[in-house]
């Protein structure tokens, strides 16, 4: 009875059926979402250690201040200043907008911190030998420090765009239309668990292939022993 009673509240096919096209739709926006925060973080924190690397310090005050605050801010306040505060000063923007901004900025602070301990860690020799083969600075850093910089962060570089990326389930806290924000409201609508199930199954669907997909990362870019 008690297995039963189990089925019927966390796995009713019937609710599961009325409820899955909105499930759907919020897993496309987590991979959208996802997607874009993933490459809007990378850009920008691999941006930033390159500026950083160029030793101008009231540059460099400014870009530690922001890797500084950003790392040690919660998304979700960043997420919640700027859909609600920023209204205030007449900056509005969509719960997609602010969500994506938000974990851009968490993610490229942490970016900038791991790239640019790489770049310190490439030794100088290879810059320099660079630069006498008549490479310019910004060539030398793009075409030879870069590349060994990340290759040998990748695996927190992985493992943080990992993080992050399952970060956009607090786009609910706005409003976001995401896979869990439809879940839980599919839930109340339903009185009934098995939306939640199904977006707790989207969320395996949506990244497991990702942590997969980084596990791959670090093995192929790995320095060999």
């Amino acid at each position: 009875m008690d297995l039963k009673a189990l089925v019927f509240s966390f796995f009713n096919l019937e609710i599961a059926w009325e409820y899955l096209p909105d499930i759907l739709k919020g897993m496309m926006v987590t991979i959208e979402l996802g997607f874009v925060v993933a490459i809007t973080g990378l850009f920008v924190g691999m941006a930033l250690s390159v500026l950083r690397a160029l030793q101008i310090k009231p540059l460099n005050f400014f870009i530690i201040c922001f890797a500084d605050i950003m790392r040690a801010l919660p998304p979700l306040v960043v997420i919640m200043m700027l859909f609600f505060a920023f209204p205030y000063i007449q900056i509005s923007m969509s719960a997609f907008t602010a969500t994506w901004l938000a974990l851009s900025l968490v993610l490229a602070a942490f970016v900038e911190e791991i790239c640019w301990a790489g770049i310190v860690s490439v030794p100088k020799g290879q810059s320099e030998a660079a630069r006498s083969t008549g490479l310019s600075w910004l060539q030398s850093m793009l075409y030879v420090v870069l590349p060994q910089a990340v290759r040998l962060t990748v695996a927190p570089l992985t493992n943080r765009v990992i993080a992050i990326t399952k970060s956009t389930a607090l786009g609910s806290v706005v409003g976001l239309s995401e896979v869990l924000n439809n879940s839980q409201s599919a839930m109340s609508n339903s009185g009934n668990a098995t939306p939640l199930m199904l977006g707790a199954i989207g969320c395996l669907v949506i990244f497991i292939p990702v942590v997969l997909l980084g596990r791959w990362t670090e093995t192929r870019f790995r320095w060999k022993q």
